[in-house]
């Protein structure tokens, strides 16, 4: 029986290594699904959406796949704080996270194409920062240079020293990949990444 493809929606290069890491053949499509927030959506709701519609929509072009979807984004109290896309903003992202907890929600979606049936779910994931001074920002900002990255640090790199500690279940999730959970999802979809 041949094995059931494996597709990756997303063009991370964040998620992609993560997924790397079980060892399992993969490919990766570009979902284009809009991304923006509804009007109040919550974060929970709004990552859970993203994740699924951007497996569906690979699933269009991968009609007999396992189409993996993720989307995050990191709050601070009511508000989402998303990829800063500069200097500026990641700066300020930083100032505002300094010496508080930011909360990352990401939503994770495994769809079987061949049957339609998706399975979801939210992986939330603390991270308590130092308080942090202005040199200390700018200093970060300036040799990683997070601006593709929601909440403006890179936790696998210098990031870490942003902060107190660190609080949840999977550590991949605030990579953007809850590897935990989806080893979950995978097996209950018949592949178990120890055994391929």
């Amino acid at each position: 029986m041949t094995p059931t493809p494996l597709v990756l929606a997303s063009t991370s290069v964040y998620r992609r290594a993560l997924l790397e890491r079980l060892g399992l053949t993969f490919a990766t499509a570009s979902p284009d699904v809009d991304e923006r927030r509804r009007p109040n959506e919550p974060a929970q709701v709004l990552v859970l959406r993203l994740a699924e519609a951007k497996a569906r929509a690979v699933a269009q072009t991968h009609p007999h796949a396992l189409i993996i979807g993720s989307d995050q984004v990191a709050c601070l109290d009511d508000a989402i704080l998303g990829k800063p896309g500069n200097r500026e903003t990641a700066i300020e992202q930083l100032e505002r996270a300094s010496g508080r907890t930011v909360v990352f929600q990401t939503g994770l979606c495994l769809l079987d194409a061949r049957s339609g049936q998706a399975q979801t779910l939210v992986e939330p994931f603390r991270v308590h920062f130092r308080t942090l001074s202005e040199a200390q920002i700018h200093g970060y900002v300036d040799r990683e240079q997070p601006y593709d990255c929601a909440g403006s640090f890179k936790s696998e790199g210098l990031g870490i020293a942003l902060f107190e500690r660190l609080e949840g279940d999977d550590p991949n999730a605030l990579i953007g990949l809850p590897l935990i959970r989806l080893i979950a999802l995978l097996e209950a979809a018949g592949i178990d990444p120890l055994g391929a």
